[in-house]
């Protein structure tokens, strides 16, 4: 009589496993989501993850990137968990069903977020040029999730698996690279765009005499604003200012390598690390999008206050 063959444990606790790290996806995404929605700085013992929040790529058709990655993290979850509200007694043919579908669900959301990981750290390294350990940990995440779908369980047509593999891997891969194309050839700058370089944001808000006023004072009294001509939060920054107000800033550009008097080798020197970050009275001011009332504050302005332009938050 030949014994039956056991369950190898890695079979038992996959689809456990796959909701675990799926969960801590979430948590680190969400968190990261709330972050950018609400114009904060990410808790990390490196500039790079707040340097990656306010980069143009962490925004998706003007959704955060981050809201993405927790919606494909949660339905991992869902995929993972699913089977589990069949009995699979009472219930043995939806069980069953459920148990294939979501394994083939579940592999090809690993391969996508695999596929998509991997586009980001390659954007990480050699576009953005930061250290952002959240977003290493979600790369981390998508591979571990990829791995445990492959070993999780026995899969019977290898052959098949890997030629849906190879599609779903090639429909993300164009799907990234058409969803960053844009990214590549920003918006020309037009007049009072701020920018010392030839790509930026453009500042689409008017400025009132307030606003006017405020510039001009900073100006005066030798504060400087130092930012990236890719930076969303630095384009907010501009945004309160207004077009006409913006043009009176002293504005240093640290990333455009066409801007002139060498601004990068300015901003290393007075160590700038974040973006945007205010120089006001000769000392640095903590990172971050600044409400022209706390600028004002800060720099000792005593004109008008009746700022027009705001955003959510500040």
């Amino acid at each position: 009589m030949s014994r039956r063959r056991s369950t190898p444990w890695i079979h038992r606790w996959s689809r456990l496993l796959i909701a675990a790290i799926a969960i801590l996806g979430a948590l680190v995404t969400g968190y990261l989501t709330v972050v950018k929605l609400t114009g904060g700085s990410a808790a990390c013992p490196t500039s790079g993850c707040n340097q990656v929040l306010s980069s143009p790529y962490a925004t998706v058709f003007g959704v955060p990137l981050t809201l993405f990655g927790l919606l494909a993290y949660v339905s991992m979850v869902a995929f993972a968990l699913a089977p589990m509200a069949a009995n699979p007694v009472e219930k043995k043919d939806l069980h069953s069903q459920l148990e294939n579908w979501t394994w083939l669900l579940l592999f090809a959301g690993g391969t996508a977020m695999t596929v998509f990981s991997g586009y980001l750290m390659y954007l990480l390294a050699f576009e953005i040029k930061a250290v952002c350990l959240y977003c290493l940990a979600s790369a981390f995440f998508s591979l571990s999730l990829l791995v445990l779908t492959l070993i999780g369980r026995a899969w019977e047509d290898w052959g098949q698996l890997f030629f849906t593999g190879i599609v779903v891997a090639m429909v993300a891969l164009v799907s990234t690279l058409g969803v960053y194309a844009t990214v590549k050839s920003p918006v020309a700058s037009g007049g009072g765009s701020a920018s010392t370089g030839s790509q930026t944001f453009p500042i689409t808000t008017v400025s009132s005499s307030a606003e006017v006023a405020l510039a001009k004072h900073l100006e005066a009294a030798g504060a400087k604003m130092y930012g990236a001509f890719w930076c969303s939060h630095c384009h907010d920054q501009k945004q309160l200012f207004g077009k006409e107000a913006f043009s009176q800033v002293n504005y240093v550009e640290c990333a455009d390598p066409n801007a002139p008097q060498k601004q990068a080798e300015i901003c290393q020197k007075a160590g700038i690390q974040s973006y945007p970050s205010w120089e006001v009275n000769g000392k640095l001011v903590e990172p971050g999008v600044k409400s022209l009332e706390k600028l004002a504050d800060l720099s000792g302005y005593t004109g008008p206050r009746n700022f027009q332009n705001s955003l959510p938050g500040l």
